[in-house]
């Protein structure tokens, strides 16, 4: 009897081994792959993103004044990619992907400092803006751990980011709005992606977008009536499902 359960018990971990290589160690079959997915996610400034580093030009409102850092808020990220992986060199690939996002910002109080009167601050609250930024990357440098169906990838690339900030209760194409409208920047990334099967993916993926925003002078902006040239780093958490041909 203890020699019949102890093989049983001995059959069961074998088994379980085999079904646990067989998910996370087989190698999918070798060869190129061009792919596309969709993915959605949220763009998250609490981890150390937003809107710093902020420098006024205004013909009537301190001019010269620079303050700290705009907080914004957490917002849902989507968007797609397209991407292929080499046939010669399995771990390396190239890959384009486009993706929107909305990290309002937020009400707050802004301590303004202006270089030509030193020690003298001032203070204003803001009641929000619209902050709209749409993120394409066409040229990411990918990199992969092709030997396992649960792979490591990390990738790198310029981004063009086009941004958009509106007044409070402004409709998105009306005058009272300023725009960058292509500023390049890093887009840069880091993921883990599991073959379901041969052609069907799941991912899970952090990104950092980084870029220099310089938005125009637009007076009937409220409540941003002057010209803002700003550093923009955000992260971002993505998740998404993919297709490989």
């Amino acid at each position: 009897m203890k020699r019949w359960h102890a093989t049983r018990v001995s059959s069961g971990i074998s088994a379980t081994a085999l079904l646990f290589s067989s998910l996370f160690f087989v190698v999918p079959t070798a060869h190129g792959e061009t792919y596309v997915a969709g993915q959605f996610g949220f763009a998250v400034p609490g981890l150390g993103g937003g809107l710093s580093d902020g420098d006024i030009t205004s013909s009537f409102f301190l001019p010269g004044a620079t303050h700290g850092e705009f907080e914004l808020s957490t917002s849902l990220m989507f968007g797609g990619k397209v991407g292929h992986y080499f046939n010669s060199a399995r771990w390396i690939g190239v890959e384009a992907e486009v993706f929107h996002t909305t990290p309002h910002i937020d009400q707050q109080v802004h301590t303004f400092q202006n270089p030509s009167v030193p020690g003298v601050t001032a203070s204003a609250t803001f009641q929000g803006a619209y902050f709209r930024v749409l993120t394409v990357a066409p040229f990411n440098l990918m990199f992969r751990y092709p030997m396992t169906r649960l792979q490591p990838y990390v990738g790198v690339g310029p981004g063009i980011f086009f941004a958009r900030i509106k007044g409070e209760g402004l409709a998105p194409d009306s005058p009272e709005s300023t725009s960058d409208n292509g500023r390049l920047g890093l887009n840069a990334k880091v993921g883990l992606e599991y073959y379901v099967t041969r052609h069907l993916t799941a991912f899970a993926e952090w990104k950092l977008n980084y870029a220099h925003f310089k938005f125009d002078e637009n007076q009937n902006l409220f409540p941003f009536p002057y010209g803002l040239d700003a550093t923009y780093t955000m992260h971002l958490v993505s998740f998404g499902v993919g297709y490989h041909f």
